[in-house]
C-alpha cells in the first residue's frame, strides 16, 4: 500500500499540470472569441459542443470516468464561452438594453391603479410608494389593472407579487407576461390582518368567513385552531370581503381584512393580528409602459425559457455565479400548451449599468429562449 504521502505529492504534480492546461485552453477561448468577432459568429455553438463531449465521452475508459469527463467538460466549456462573453464587452459588442436610466422619477400628475376597493392593501402599497399622488384610482381584477396601463388610463399598477407566508402571486407572473410592462419599483407592507363584524356582533356569532384566499392561507392556523365551524368563503379582495360584510349587515358574517377598514366601513373589531406569521409581509411591484430605471436601482428581475434538457438550468445559473451576482429569487411558471416545460423567473441584485450584470445577461440571452428583462429597480419597506 502506497503512503498517503507519497499519493498527495503526486496529485499536486498532476493537479500543476491540470492548471497550466487549463490556462493555456482559456488563451484559446480568447483566440477563438477574436475569431467569431472577425466573422460574426455567436459564441454558443450548441452542435459543435454536443459533438465535442460525445467524442471526449467516447474515449472514457469506463462508465464512470464517461461521466466524470462529461460534467468536466461541461464545466470548462461553459466557463470558455464566460470567457468569450467578457472578451466581447471589453470591445463593446454584447447587446444593450432598451431600459433609460434615470436620475429621479416624475410622479407630478401621475395617474396610479391599485387592485380592490378603499381599503386594500394595494391602496396602503400604492399610497406608501405615491405619498404624494393625488390621482389613483381602483378596479375589481389584476387583469383590468394591467388592461388600464396599456390603454393608457394610468401611469402606474401596483400588484402583489409574493407574500412571505402564502408564497407567490402565480396570476400576476403570468400577467406580466402578457402584458408589455416593466417593473420599475418595489413596495414590501407589513400584513396585520383581523377578523371584523358588524356593528354590535361578536365572535360566537360568525358562521361565515370572506376574504380573499391568500388571506385565509395566512390565518389558516388560526381558523383551525380558534373557529373551525367557520365557512371560509374567497373574494377578490380583503377590502371587497370587509365592504360586502358591511353591505350585507348580517351579524353571522365577518370579514378577514386590515384593521383600517372597521372604520372605512364601520365595522366592530372581533380580533386583531389573526395572521399565523406575526412578520408577515407581501411584496408589491409597481410597473409602468416605459422602460427606464433610476441610477441607484440594485434589484433586477427577469424571466427566460429552457429546453427540457439534463442540465439546462445548471448551467443557466452559473452565470449569475460566475459574474459574482447575488440571486435572491427563482420562480418557475408552466409554458402554456408545452407539457412539462416552464418559464423561469429571476430576481438578482444589481443595475443594469454594471459590467458583471451586463455580461450575465448576453451569456443569458444566447443560452435561453426568450430572455427578458422585466424590470431594474429598488425595494421599499413601510
Amino acid at each position: 500500500m502506497r503512503d498517503l504521502k507519497d499519493i498527495r505529492e503526486e496529485l499536486d504534480v498532476i493537479d500543476s499540470q491540470i492548471l497550466e492546461l487549463y490556462e493555456r485552453r482559456l488563451g484559446l477561448a480568447e483566440d477563438v472569441a477574436i475569431y467569431k468577432e472577425a466573422t460574426h459568429k455567436p459564441i454558443y455553438d450548441k452542435k459543435r459542443e454536443e459533438e465535442k463531449l460525445a467524442a471526449l465521452g467516447s474515449m472514457a475508459s469506463d462508465d464512470f470516468a464517461r461521466q466524470g469527463i462529461l460534467e468536466l467538460f461541461e464545466q470548462i466549456m461553459s466557463t470558455s464561452r464566460k470567457k468569450q462573453y467578457r472578451y466581447m464587452a471589453s470591445k463593446g459588442l454584447v447587446d444593450r438594453h432598451d431600459f433609460t436610466c434615470m436620475d429621479a422619477f416624475d410622479f407630478h400628475d401621475t395617474r396610479v391603479v391599485y387592485q380592490g376597493v378603499e381599503g386594500a392593501y394595494s391602496q396602503v402599497a400604492m399610497q406608501t410608494f405615491f405619498p404624494q399622488v393625488s390621482d389613483s384610482f381602483h378596479v375589481e381584477t389584476w387583469r383590468e389593472a394591467m388592461e388600464t396601463i396599456k390603454c393608457d388610463k394610468a401611469d402606474y399598477a401596483v400588484l402583489p407579487i409574493e407574500n412571505s407566508s402564502a408564497g407567490s402571486v402565480s396570476e400576476n407572473y403570468d400577467l406580466l407576461m402578457e402584458y408589455d410592462v416593466s417593473i420599475i419599483g418595489e413596495q414590501i407592507i407589513k400584513i396585520d390582518h383581523a377578523l371584523l363584524g358588524v356593528k354590535g356582533s361578536s365572535i360566537s356569532d360568525i358562521t361565515a368567513v370572506y376574504s380573499h384566499p391568500q388571506a385565509l392561507m395566512q390565518c389558516a392556523s388560526y381558523l383551525k385552531r380558534e373557529h373551525p365551524d367557520f365557512e371560509t368563503i374567497s373574494m377578490k379582495n380583503t377590502a371587497m370581503a370587509a365592504c360586502k360584510v358591511k353591505e350585507d349587515g348580517d351579524v353571522h358574517q365577518a370579514a378577514i381584512a386590515g384593521v383600517r377598514n372597521a372604520a372605512l366601513y364601520d365595522l366592530e373589531i372581533l380580533d386583531e393580528s389573526i395572521q399565523d406569521n406575526k412578520e408577515n409581509e407581501t411584496r408589491f411591484i409597481i410597473v409602468s409602459r416605459d422602460k427606464k430605471y433610476l441610477s441607484t436601482a440594485d434589484k433586477i428581475s427577469i424571466c427566460f425559457e429552457l429546453p427540457n434538457e439534463k442540465g439546462s438550468l445548471y448551467h443557466t445559473l452559473s452565470h449569475f455565479i460566475f459574474n459574482g451576482l447575488n440571486m435572491s429569487k427563482i420562480e418557475s411558471r408552466p409554458l402554456p400548451g408545452r407539457k412539462w416545460e416552464y418559464r423561469f423567473f429571476i430576481d438578482f441584485a444589481g443595475n443594469l449599468q454594471e459590467e458583471a450584470v451586463l455580461n450575465a445577461l448576453q451569456g443569458l440571452k444566447e443560452e435561453t429562449n426568450g430572455l427578458r428583462i422585466l424590470g431594474n429597480y429598488r425595494s421599499f419597506s413601510e
